[in-house]
């Protein structure tokens, strides 16, 4: 989170969003006290995480503020994660929607239609880009915005569709957060945008090819191809070679179970025919490259397994994949996409931010951005112990938490001369929450590390009030 020479005694409410600039110094300093507060219960509403009547009636005030916008408080988020993917040579860009449903909360103001007309459900969508690592480190969030679709509007048939300008189009969200990470990318840093299927849309290629930006999205339909005898795609790449085998991680989830799954890649250049245009817009042939990731020889106990099918991804790409290591590394960095899958769950499951009875769009959209940024930290918390484990627990807590953690777990007032590591300060926080810490067992989980968190917070409360005035720490809360 932040340079390895710094430790977490600085709080990390404040590293994010000290230069948040919502033109008045106390809303400033209130947006940095409330996402503290939050983070500490990020599964309870702003009533039980705040400590009195007093404080929530601020953060209610707070999230209604005329001045307060979605925008205006992610601002120094995302700068803190450009700060963080200047230290790496690649950052993966990932891209992708989810909708938050408040049906249940009928007195909410101004909420939008989502999901069919038949089920009548109310809500808006999240449109987020997660900045990650290769190796699965999330650095932060570097856009978001929400979609809101009027109550009522008839929906627009195929043939309406297609003669609406891509501007007037829901989809036109993801070219908008593609032009915005351009925009905040850092110059050293090869920033891959990656997407899954609904994100096929020809003006995401032309942008990447006209501004020399990195794309890699999954294909849905079948183009046509420009000057080639086969004349659509699918056709194309599956007329190439193998060129080797794979095995690439299959992400569980509610429907799914975790598996490992061989897959062969073939890969080729490929020149798209641009589509046709009602407003007669000339758009130019793009150049891709394509992968066609496949599973020839499934387990025969797939449905049980909770998949329907083989894998079968087209993959295509702006960048380049000229042997079989390139396209491997491609289909390293879409697997990286369910990074962004974590994050909603977290949102949703962690943050509980659906069970908001805020009474207005406005006042949730503030507060879901909050919580947002909270969700991240959470999530990074997780993935900072993967990747660079050995670092000292003060990288991620403060002094006062680390030895609340240490006295609940080794049930002792003596500390080590050493600190912790950070592997072990979070495996004690999982074991908070319900992580048993076997060798069957692997790393833990975001679940038990949100558990975990919330009781570590009431640990570190409680210690603080029984040191302060009579120990001298180091560090501040």
């Amino acid at each position: 989170m932040t340079d390895k020479a710094q430790t977490a005694e600085m709080s990390w409410a404040v590293e994010e969003f000290g230069q948040v600039d919502l033109k008045d110094e106390r809303l400033n300093l209130r947006c940095q006290e409330l996402v503290e507060t939050l983070g500490k219960q990020p599964s309870a509403p702003i009533n039980q995480a705040c400590e009195d009547w007093a404080d929530s009636k601020a953060a209610y005030r707070f999230v209604d503020n005329q001045k307060v916008t979605p925008g205006k408080i992610l601002a120094p988020h995302s700068e803190r994660t450009v700060e963080r993917m200047m230290a790496h040579e690649i950052v993966l860009a990932i891209q992708d929607t989810t909708f938050l449903n408040y049906t249940h909360h009928p007195e909410t103001q101004d909420l939008g239609e989502i999901g069919t007309k038949a089920q009548n459900q109310r809500g808006f969508g999240l449109h987020s880009t997660l900045a990650v690592t290769p190796s699965g480190q999330p650095l932060g969030i570097l856009t978001q915005a929400f979609l809101e679709r009027p109550v009522g509007e008839p929906a627009h048939t195929p043939s309406e569709a297609r003669k609406q300008p891509i501007e007037e189009k829901e989809s036109y969200r993801w070219v908008q957060a593609f032009e915005k990470t351009i925009e905040l990318s850092p110059a050293g840093v090869q920033v891959v945008t990656v997407c899954d299927r609904e994100a096929d849309i020809y003006e995401m290629f032309v942008l990447a090819q006209e501004r020399h930006a990195s794309l890699l999205v999954r294909a849905d339909d079948d183009r046509c191809l420009q000057d080639d005898e086969t004349k659509h795609l699918w056709s194309k790449v599956e007329r190439q070679p193998v060129q080797g085998e794979l095995s690439v991680q299959i992400t569980g989830n509610d429907r799914r179970k975790e598996r490992q799954a061989t897959v062969t890649l073939r890969a080729c250049t490929v020149k798209l025919r641009p589509p046709w245009r009602a407003e007669q817009k000339k758009l130019p042939v793009v150049t891709l490259q394509a992968i066609l990731v496949r599973e020839e020889n499934p387990p025969e106990n797939l449905a049980e397994l909770g998949d329907h099918e083989p894998i079968e991804w087209l993959l295509l790409t702006n960048t380049a994949v000229n042997n079989f290591e390139q396209a491997a590394q491609v289909v390293a960095w879409y697997c990286c996409r369910w990074q962004i899958e974590v994050f909603h769950k977290i949102i949703k499951s962690g943050c509980r931010v659906e069970s908001s009875r805020l009474q207005t769009a406005k006042r949730l959209q503030n507060y879901i951005v909050l919580m947002c940024v909270v969700a991240w930290r959470l999530h990074w918390l997780t993935y900072i112990n993967r990747t660079e484990p050995d670092l000292p627990c003060t990288h991620i807590l403060t002094t006062v938490e680390w030895q609340a953690l240490y006295m609940r777990i080794h049930k002792t007032t003596q500390f080590p001369s050493k600190l912790p590591t950070v592997r072990q300060a979070v495996r004690w926080i999982a074991q908070l929450g319900g992580f048993l810490g076997r060798k069957s067992d692997g790393e833990p989980g975001i679940t038990a590390i949100w558990r975990g968190w919330q009781r570590l917070q009431d640990l570190a409360d409680t210690w603080y009030t029984i040191v302060n005035g009579k120990t001298q720490l180091v560090g501040n809360r």
